[in-house]
């Protein structure tokens, strides 16, 4: 069994959003603007002090498990929209699970979905500095060149500013890529497209959730939830559902609540099945992405390219380039066994043997990376799903319920409307706002 996916009526689609700034330092790794510490005292003492000096709530209308991307933009909507006594709680730091590690894309293209389109169309109307660099589908081969077209038509259709570049056009923009008539049709962009820092629109989503009255704990692990069967006639199934009254803390306290959001990204399936709930078919796997030495020539305003075909992405980033990549067949991480509850701000170690052929592709793309050094072949988790749609709504176990996860590596891109899909589709959150 999985969560339904309910369609949107396009009428309904009006205020998508997704959170927009992407900057990098000089370093080996992304520069979030924020440091972490490993010094466990440090840490056990930042949680006491976050505790002492906010209360937990005793009730909430609503509470969000999740401090991530998703959750930090369900928080904030919410509040935004009316909904009161909001309340984030989040197991270790903001961003500490996949959202801190993540490329940041930006890119409205690629979509034929007009939910999908719309979730990725506007802002959250928070500053976080987005670099509207522009963003360059390539198309190096007739069926892709045929499917663009008609993704660029659609685009066009949802007011997005598509134009089709001949492949002088898009060595223009990025001349560090060996692209010519033989090897590339055409390119397909975008120029208020571009990239974001995922730390920074986390925390622009976090301030303005508490600007609307939200409150977010840091540092508070939950250990499972409560829940109530009011009615006992079994005829009415919908009814005789189990519904949630709120959430217990390994704190030992409990927090009542109307509606719960399991926003959890990599451990959204493993908390479904602690609350009974197990239908979340979510799984962390390997994603990389490379980071070459300092380039000279690399100006930092050129554009995101992507390739399908060599399963790349190139960008400037911290005085050269990313290289990034998805896989065919893609590594599954902790399968058989729980994601570890204390992983944060983690990495995996990259398998070089696996990767060899995808970097080489790309390299091949921008030729001059193979003369410069690298910095590092970055590997993290993501979570995905097996028909790589998003898994969003009220679980059909529990009532009151809700799960946004599974959001496929595109969390940053679509994590403000995410949250607007479930306002449409959650009757109880109406309720709530009346």
């Amino acid at each position: 069994m999985v969560i339904v996916r309910r369609a949107i009526p396009h009428y309904l689609c009006r205020r998508w959003s997704s959170n927009k700034r992407y900057l990098h330092g000089s370093g080996g790794y992304p520069n979030y603007g924020c440091h972490f510490s490993t010094d466990n005292s440090s840490k056990e003492n930042g949680a006491s002090a976050m505790k002492a000096k906010t209360k937990i709530p005793k009730k909430a209308n609503v509470v969000v498990v999740g401090g991530g991307i998703i959750g930090t933009s369900v928080a904030y909507h919410l509040a935004k929209f009316g909904v009161e006594d909001v309340v984030l709680l989040e197991r270790d730091k903001l961003t500490s699970g996949t959202t801190w590690h993540a490329a940041g894309l930006i890119n409205t293209f690629g979509s034929l979905s007009s939910t999908s389109t719309f979730m990725r169309k506007e802002e959250t109307g928070m500053d976080t500095g987005f670099l509207p660099v522009g963003f360059i589908e390539l198309a190096c081969d007739t069926d892709r060149l045929q499917y663009y077209r008609r993704v660029a038509s659609f685009n066009r259709f949802c007011g997005i500013q598509v134009e089709e570049l001949t492949p002088s056009e898009v060595r223009e923009k990025f001349p560090l890529l060996a692209i010519e008539e033989s090897n590339v049709l055409a390119g397909f962009y975008v120029p208020t497209d571009g990239r974001v820092n995922p730390y920074d629109a986390t925390m622009a989503l976090a301030k303005g959730a508490r600007l609307y009255g939200a409150t977010i704990l840091e540092d508070t692990p939950i250990t499972g939830i409560t829940k109530s069967r009011t009615v006992s006639d079994e005829s009415d199934i919908l009814a005789a559902l189990p519904r949630v009254t709120g959430v217990t803390l390994d704190s030992g306290e409990t927090i009542e609540a109307n509606v719960v959001v399991n926003c959890a990204g990599m451990w959204a399936r493993q908390f479904g099945a602690k609350c009974g709930v197990d239908s979340i078919p979510n799984q962390a796997a390997e994603h990389y992405y490379l980071l070459t030495d300092n380039m000279p020539e690399v100006d930092p305003m050129w554009p995101v390219v992507e390739d399908s075909s060599r399963c790349t992405y190139i960008r400037p980033e911290g005085g050269g380039l990313m290289l990034g990549f998805f896989e065919w067949e893609g590594a599954a991480w902790n399968a058989r066994n729980d994601i570890p509850h204390d992983f944060s701000f983690g990495e995996i170690e990259p398998d070089w043997e696996r990767m060899g052929p995808y970097v080489e592709k790309a390299m091949e793309l921008a030729p001059s990376t193979m003369n410069v050094g690298i910095k590092t072949l970055f590997c993290g988790p993501e979570s995905f799903t097996p028909d790589n749609n998003p898994i969003v709504g009220e679980a059909p176990e529990l009532r009151n319920y809700y799960v946004a996860a599974g959001l496929n590596s595109v969390g940053i891109l679509t994590g403000g409307g995410t949250c607007n899909v479930i306002l449409i589709i959650a009757p109880v959150l109406w309720m709530i706002i009346e």
